[in-house]
């Protein structure tokens, strides 16, 4: 998307902030624009495709980004008829593209714990088990998505199954979740900053650690220390079977997102989560 005077990204900048410069930032992708406005503060300007993630980034921000104050971006303005938000940019480099083995990424995943653990302590709920179920069955919905595009063999389907199972028959905590923590949504400068709350909600607080645990730690475990040394304290051996169960979401999902978007990339991570559950 480029960016002209009648795009409403900066229609809501100029009705806002008044007169606003866009600043180039190929690492943006391309429904969210830098602005700098007059007195040289910057902005970000992001118009969501869909109706339901950009209700759910809005409700996001007047419920729960109070919890992360100093570590967000603060919410400028919006405009509902276009699904457009104008956010505060945080100032840092972005952590993945921070070396593999580098000191910056080691520090990134130990203040991403640190800050997520503040977020996951404000808002905990104590064990129960209607967030196990109501989980279990959207993953079941995934998983039906999967066999209907001939994505899963019998074996793997059952594979995804047992897990539903074991989900939909666990106990589990729950707290308010980012649910893409990753470092693509991380920002390290002189604090600790995160972005991209679309997708947050009340869920079962370990799921918080699937895209890492599968994407990130298996291959770095020095990583996956680092961050539940910031967390304050690492998962007891009932949460790290739940994680395993939430591994098996991640594959369902990425291999039907995958499919869909034809996207290889995620097709291959769906495919190498899969085999490391078998």
């Amino acid at each position: 998307m480029i960016a002209t005077s009648r795009d409403p990204r900066i229609q809501l900048a100029h009705l806002r902030l008044g007169t606003v410069d866009i600043a180039a930032d190929p690492a943006l992708p391309p429904r969210v624009v830098r602005l700098v406005a007059g007195d040289g503060r910057q902005y970000i300007a992001k118009q969501h495709a869909e109706r339901d993630r950009y209700a759910g980034e809005l409700h996001a921000y007047g419920a729960w980004v109070t919890h992360l104050t100093g570590h967000a971006p603060v919410l400028v303005g919006r405009d509902d008829a276009t699904r457009t938000l104008l956010l505060t940019a945080l100032a840092g480099d972005r952590a993945d593209a921070f070396a593999p083995g580098s000191p910056e990424e080691e520090l990134a995943h130990h203040e991403a714990g640190h800050v997520l653990g503040k977020l996951h302590r404000a808002t905990a709920m104590p064990q129960g088990g209607a967030v196990g179920a109501s989980l279990a069955e959207r993953f079941q919905g995934w998983i039906d998505r999967a066999v209907h595009a001939d994505l899963l063999d019998a074996v793997e389907e059952n594979l995804l199954k047992h897990h539903a199972v074991i989900l939909g028959t666990s106990h589990m905590d729950s707290a308010i979740c980012h649910l893409d923590y990753q470092p693509r949504n991380w920002l390290l400068g002189d604090t600790f900053g995160i972005y991209d709350f679309e997708h947050m909600r009340r869920d079962a607080r370990v799921r918080d650690f699937a895209r890492l645990e599968f994407r990130r730690w298996q291959a770095a475990p020095h990583l996956r220390t680092a961050f539940f040394d910031g967390y304050g304290r690492s998962p007891n051996d009932l949460e790290r079977r739940l994680l395993e169960s939430f591994g098996a979401i991640e594959a369902a999902t990425a291999l039907v997102k995958g499919h869909q978007e034809n996207d290889a990339a995620l097709s291959a991570h769906g495919r190498t989560v899969l085999s490391r559950l078998a």
